[in-house]
């Protein structure tokens, strides 16, 4: 398939790079950058926990959906999206529509030291390992719809940037 001017979607757990990946992408191919958590903070006018706090995670996954429906509308962008945006129904569907799915992923120990002391992740709130475990098995087979899976726990930033665009630009 050809993914020319088509978006790069990037889904996977928190901590396996989404952001940052993307951030390289967007620069590498000229393309505008969407963090998806970003664009809910401005539309939102508060930050994810305080969504969360507000109306709990159904309410934060509706937000989600219909802000990435919105965001996919367009072409030509990198698009990092929060690790639970495949939860609801119809979100993988929409995304493998428009553009190439990639997943990151990585071992459950380099997502825990990734986030180690990072307040910043509602559904990591007490024991950050054991969060991360359960969560991990909560979306075992979550990711497997992408068009393609790249594990970064061993990778830099621009060792999977550059395997994304070997397959981008086939």
């Amino acid at each position: 398939m050809n993914y020319a001017n088509k978006n790069i979607i990037l889904v996977g757990m928190m901590a396996t790079g989404k952001s940052t990946v993307g951030a390289l992408l967007a620069e590498e191919l000229g393309y505008e950058l969407i963090d998806l958590d970003h664009v809910i903070i401005q539309k939102e006018g508060r930050s994810i926990a305080e969504i969360f706090a507000g109306g709990g995670e159904d309410y934060f996954r509706k937000i989600e959906s219909a802000v990435l429906k919105e965001m996919l509308e367009g072409e030509g962008r990198i698009i990092s999206t929060g690790g639970g945006a495949v939860l609801a129904p119809g979100n993988a569907e929409v995304m493998l529509e428009k553009g190439l799915v990639v997943a990151l992923t990585a071992t459950e120990e380099a997502i825990v030291a990734r986030v180690s002391g990072d307040q910043n992740r509602p559904l990591l709130t007490g024991n950050a390992q054991e969060r991360v475990r359960a969560i991990l098995e909560q979306r075992r087979n979550a990711y497997h719809f992408a068009h393609c899976t790249v594990d970064t726990t061993e990778l830099s930033v621009a060792e999977v940037s550059e395997w994304i665009l070997m397959r981008y630009r086939v």
